[in-house]
């Protein structure tokens, strides 16, 4: 789908195209979709769609235009009914979580609603401090003046949502850009239709329906929105969109964040604990059937301890999801077909050696660990892009700096997990690699510390946000100096300079002069 975007003040119009789907940002490619004969109908269609979401935009503007979203006492109430909404809601949560994704109960708490719970609470907990004007120090050359930095919102922040996490990755966003004092449009993903569907219908019940805006659809209304002016605008997906959004958002000169992904590797050192490493990876890339951005993509590890590895990876599978995972409650289906396909395609003529039962007609794909003899061969399939699903290579390297070798040959992750005792080890991935995140012993908890900055870097993505870092991407740092005009101080940097202006100024205003 293609569309055409004007930019303020008269900016030459450029051409955005959307590909038909939004898939995840280390899967092939997909291809734009066809552009339709034009035609009156076609060509009305897209002139009520541009209306409707230019309309959005406006009276979200409208909303910010009265200055209500500043007060701080605004942005408390919207958090605590954000938060009012996940709680008497979550068994409506969970079933929709369950209907998209085949989340059980439990997994759609702990990793989608009471994550955000905490998420607001936190928030909350800080507000005043964050939000607060900083005092910072002047030089003495500007004495008595006073200086300090006020955040202020941005204004219009759109949010466009994936489909794998289709709660936590709408309403995370939202949380930070709310408590910024902004107005938000967010976009949910169609491919989750039951949870979009009930955030279309949950958000303006609960939230200031003049500010907050949800819309819904697919390719056509993302294209238009991205046609009007934000202020900011925060897309978790994949490269091919995020480039794309990238595109859009220069015509007005938008300030972007961009929450990819990438093949995350997980070090496993010969004198990892193999046991509880065997749990955690299994925890870490199946839950949610592998369809998580920070699930580790690929382990790596000597021969000699992939071959202890490997059945105690089986066996961790069979304790969490039992001797038939097509029959756990615990564990979630592939989102459509498209994906299910794409995922049983990698299979074909590797060398699995656990799993690789597969259901169609449920979505359903095993839980299934394969080899791979050579990571940089092109027909090794599953280690083009990332898997995005419950696959798992094991990759066997020579040593300790074969690892850190390739994982810096490839492009930079969204999370690297090393598995090992050693704090020598863990500063040679610290300071050798380039990773969104590390986590030693552990994949995906980073993303529970509320201080710690969730992004990517390079490939995997730009920006970061959780906790405080929520607040700062959608706030800009005005920088604020007060200065009485008595007693005029300006008077020993301006003209006429005499000598004695110039020892004023070699000692105090700007020290550090070479004179000849």
């Amino acid at each position: 789908m293609s569309t055409t975007t004007s930019g303020a003040h008269g900016t030459e119009a450029t051409p955005v195209t959307l590909p038909a789907e939004d898939a995840r940002a280390s899967e092939p490619a997909s291809e734009p979709a066809a552009e339709p004969a034009a035609g009156p109908a076609v060509a009305g269609a897209s002139e009520a769609r541009a209306s409707q979401q230019h309309e959005v935009v406006a009276a979200a503007r409208r909303a910010f235009g009265t200055g209500r979203t500043k007060a701080r006492a605004w942005r408390a109430a919207q958090l605590k009914a954000l938060r009012v909404l996940l709680v008497d809601h979550e068994a409506e949560i969970a079933a929709a979580l369950h209907a998209d994704l085949g989340k059980s109960a439990n997994e759609a708490w702990v990793t989608e609603t009471g994550f955000l719970v905490r998420e607001i609470d936190h928030t909350l907990r800080h507000l005043r401090a964050w939000t607060a004007p900083r005092r910072v120090p002047v030089p003495l050359s500007l004495a008595p003046g006073r200086a300090r930095v006020v955040r202020e919102p941005l204004g219009v922040v759109l949010v466009i949502a994936p489909w794998n996490y289709p709660l936590q990755l709408s309403l995370a966003p939202l949380v930070g850009a709310l408590a910024a004092g902004n107005a938000v449009v967010l976009k949910p993903s169609e491919l989750a239709p039951a949870t979009s569907a009930l955030l279309a219908r949950l958000v303006p019940a609960h939230l200031d329906p003049e500010a907050v805006h949800v819309v819904e659809g697919g390719v056509p209304e993302t294209t238009a929105l991205l046609a009007e002016r934000f202020d900011h605008i925060f897309y978790t997906g994949n490269g091919t969109v995020g480039r794309i959004v990238l595109e859009a958002a220069a015509v007005h000169l938008t300030p972007v964040t961009l929450e990819l992904g990438g093949k995350s590797p997980a070090y496993v050192a010969d004198d990892a604990d193999l046991p509880v490493t065997a749990r955690r990876l299994v925890w870490g890339k199946f839950t949610n059937a592998g369809q998580t951005c920070v699930a580790p993509d690929y382990v790596v590890a000597s021969p000699a301890t992939l071959a202890k590895l490997k059945p105690l990876l089986v066996e961790a599978i069979r304790e969490s999801f039992g001797d038939d995972p097509a029959s756990s409650p615990d564990y979630g289906r592939i989102v459509d077909g498209r994906h299910f396909e794409r995922l049983t395609t990698l299979l074909e003529g590797g060398r699995v050696v656990a799993g690789g039962g597969c259901d169609a007609s449920t979505r359903y794909l095993e839980p299934t660990l394969v080899e791979v003899a050579d990571p940089d061969d092109p027909g090794e399939t599953v280690m083009r892009d990332e898997i995005f699903g419950p696959v798992l290579p094991l990759v066997p390297v020579a040593d300790l700096d074969a690892a850190i070798a390739l994982v810096n040959r490839r492009d930079k992750p969204l999370a690297l997990y090393v598995f090992t005792p050693s704090t020598a080890v863990r500063e040679r991935f610290v300071r050798e690699t380039s990773s969104g995140a590390i986590g030693f012993n552990i994949p995906l908890a980073h993303l529970a510390v509320p201080e710690l900055p969730f992004g990517g870097v390079g490939a995997s993505g730009m920006g970061a946000y959780h906790g405080e870092r929520s607040v700062e991407i959608f706030s800009h740092a005005k920088a604020v100096l007060t200065m009485p005009t008595r007693p005029d101080t300006t008077t020993w940097i301006r003209p006429p300079f005499t000598r004695f202006k110039e020892q004023v100024i070699d000692r105090v205003v700007a020290p550090g002069r070479r004179r000849r």
